[in-house]
């Protein structure tokens, strides 16, 4: 089962360290991340969301590939190129996979100016290991799909 963590940073640059650790943590296999997102809202009160996985640049790479193979088939690897990037990057664009969306576009709107928003899913963690790194950037947990006594758990142990 995947768990869903909001937490509350004090700037984007936080949230930039945050998700950069658990980059590291997922190398270390410490923490099995399925998606992480972070929302900021910028010094003008606009909220920036940055994903972690661009879909859209991912699909339009796929796409490509496909379109040049395909393209080749049928003598024309250009057009094939072409069509194959453009179709990839719609479908990328289409697809929805993770947090979703409306939820971090829902926190980021509350976010005081400045401030930042961690959505991390993980399936799995070394929750000790997980919060001692999580520990030095002082989180709020914001939301999370916990049971009351693994979040209560979780907001003490930020705490301490």
């Amino acid at each position: 089962m995947t768990h869903l963590v909001v937490l509350g940073l004090d700037s984007r640059e936080d949230a930039e360290r945050v998700i950069a650790l658990t980059d590291d943590l997922a190398k270390q296999q410490l923490l099995q991340r399925e998606d992480a997102a972070y929302a900021y809202k910028d010094a003008k009160g606009k909220v920036r969301i940055q994903q972690s996985v661009n879909l859209t640049g991912a699909g339009a790479a796929s796409g490509a590939l496909w379109g040049t193979l395909i393209g080749l088939i049928f003598l024309n690897p250009l057009a094939g190129f072409a069509v194959g990037a453009a179709s990839g990057a719609v479908a990328g664009k289409l697809t929805d996979v993770g947090i979703n969306d409306d939820l971090i576009k829902h926190v980021g709107q509350e976010l005081q100016d400045g401030h930042a928003a961690v959505f991390l899913l993980a399936r799995s963690a070394t929750v000790d290991r997980v919060v001692d790194a999580l520990k030095p950037f002082s989180p709020t947990v914001i939301q999370t799909n916990l049971t009351k006594e693994r979040e209560e758990e979780l907001i003490q142990a930020l705490q301490s």
